[in-house]
């Protein structure tokens, strides 16, 4: 499946576009301005005025009081859902967000579990993690920290999460398998995964997983529905649901996506009691 994709061009070369893509954003460009396909960055805009972040955001589904709630530079208008809003976050949870980013998910998940509770984000972009760990400094955030790390390859103790959260990052990881298998490790029995990310409707061409830019952009590494399933139970995984969001109901900023059959989706799954 995935490793099919990954074989013709390298995993490396596909993290080296990735992270240079989105360091960019962070020191300061932005999906408008970073040139490729219509569909630059997860969650971006296509040039035209729905493009940036607070236009952005709301479609994806953060409230206004959500947008409010976190610190500026925060949002900086990624990803295609909000994967906070799947399930009821609770005081004291620790909470583990996939390719965190500026924060937003992070921060969101923080006032809901508390000052007892515990977030981590895990980015391999360090220009991402600097800016996270800015902003929740910035913010006050003392429950919230930022590692630098592949979340194929996650700097997170066996069973010490209660949540993992992701927000269109997994799409982007040259070989999903291992990320799923170490979200499960890190996750205690019981634990829930509650992901936000791209799948395919239809086969994605050999040429179109080749194209960097629109892998890059959230697209052409997607896989389909029956794949991310199978990975998950690969895993361990249970109960594992997975709701795929209309194409014609999408968000301008998701537009580029659905031209190859590929539309967001809301993913869900438990990890067994012991």
């Amino acid at each position: 499946m995935s490793r099919s994709h990954s074989t013709r061009i390298s995993a490396d070369v596909r993290r080296q576009q990735v992270r240079a893509r989105y360091g960019g954003i962070a020191s300061g460009g932005d999906c408008c301005s970073t040139g490729g396909d219509s569909s630059r960055c997860c969650g971006s805009g296509t040039g035209n005025s729905s493009c940036g972040p607070t236009s952005v955001a709301p479609q994806l589904g953060y409230s206004t009081k959500d947008l409010a709630a976190v610190p500026e530079g925060a949002n900086l208008g990624l990803g295609c859902g909000n994967p906070t809003a799947l399930l009821a976050l609770k005081p004291r949870q620790v909470v583990l967000d996939l390719g965190s980013g500026a924060g937003i998910d992070c921060f969101l998940a923080a006032k809901k579990v508390g000052s007892k509770g515990h977030v981590i984000g895990v980015d391999m972009t360090p220009e991402m993690v600097g800016k996270a760990r800015e902003n929740a400094r910035r913010g006050h955030y003392a429950n919230v920290e930022f590692r630098l790390g592949e979340i194929e390859h996650l700097p997170v103790a066996d069973g010490s999460v209660d949540v993992v959260i992701s927000n269109c990052v997994i799409n982007l990881v040259p070989e999903k398998g291992p990320v799923y298998r170490e979200a499960y490790r890190v996750l205690r029995p019981g634990g829930h995964l509650a992901i936000s990310d791209v799948v395919a409707t239809r086969p994605i061409s050999t040429r179109d997983r080749a194209n960097l830019s629109l892998w890059s952009s959230c697209s052409s590494g997607a896989l389909e529905v029956k794949e991310v399933k199978t990975f998950l139970k690969r895993a361990g995984f249970k109960d594992v649901r997975l709701d795929l969001k209309s194409s014609e109901r999408a968000p301008d900023s998701l537009r580029g996506q659905a031209s190859l059959g590929v539309v967001s989706a809301d993913i869900r799954a438990v990890k067994p009691n012991d």
